[in-house]
């Protein structure tokens, strides 16, 4: 297998056969060989939830994570800022609403003027949508890391048309666990 220095490996997802507001597969992001994270999603209700999957040791960024870390710089200059979760709809589906996530933790190193929040072992993206009816593509941009190294993602999530539980509100999701993106 060809290196060149991080390698990611994409495991392309097909939706899960297993009916309505079923999860896709899983779409698996990898540091050469070592499974770093995974993605997979649903429609339940009005609403498209997008659950990433954080192996030990791994951690990922909050959606605002680039706006969380420039508040808390307020003008100054930072060694980095780590790249935030990005997800980009397309296809028969179109955000209807503002964004939720897992409440992140606080990776900060203030003394290093680093500013980073995020998620470790799971977390949990949520947004109303409209759907044209048409299959939907979700386009996945981030970046993992471990201690000592990082691995930008990109990946895609497909969805067939008619995936999902028709209904007006979901009772599946936990709303309470969920904060704003800002």
């Amino acid at each position: 297998m060809m290196k060149l220095g991080i390698m990611l490996i994409l495991v392309a997802a097909s939706a899960s056969a297993a009916g309505p507001g079923a999860w896709t597969d899983p779409v698996e992001v990898r540091h050469e060989e070592t499974l770093s994270l995974s993605y997979r999603a649903r429609l339940d209700g009005p609403y498209l939830v997008v659950q990433a999957t954080i192996e030990p040791g791994w951690h990922t960024f909050a959606m605002d994570n680039k706006l969380r870390a420039e508040e808390k710089l307020a003008g100054k200059k930072s060694l980095g800022i780590d790249h935030p979760t990005e997800i980009a709809l397309s296809g028969g589906l179109e955000a209807a609403g503002p964004w939720r996530q897992s409440a992140p933790k606080d990776f900060s190193k203030p003394e290093l003027r680093w500013f980073s929040w995020g998620f470790e072992r799971q977390a949990l993206f949520v947004v109303k949508v409209r759907r044209a009816g048409a299959a939907a593509r979700l386009a996945i941009r981030g970046q993992a890391c471990t201690e000592t190294t990082c691995k930008n993602i990109d990946v895609a999530i497909s969805l067939p048309a008619g995936a999902g539980k028709a209904g007006a509100e979901s009772s599946e999701i936990r709303w309470k666990d969920l904060v704003p993106v800002r």
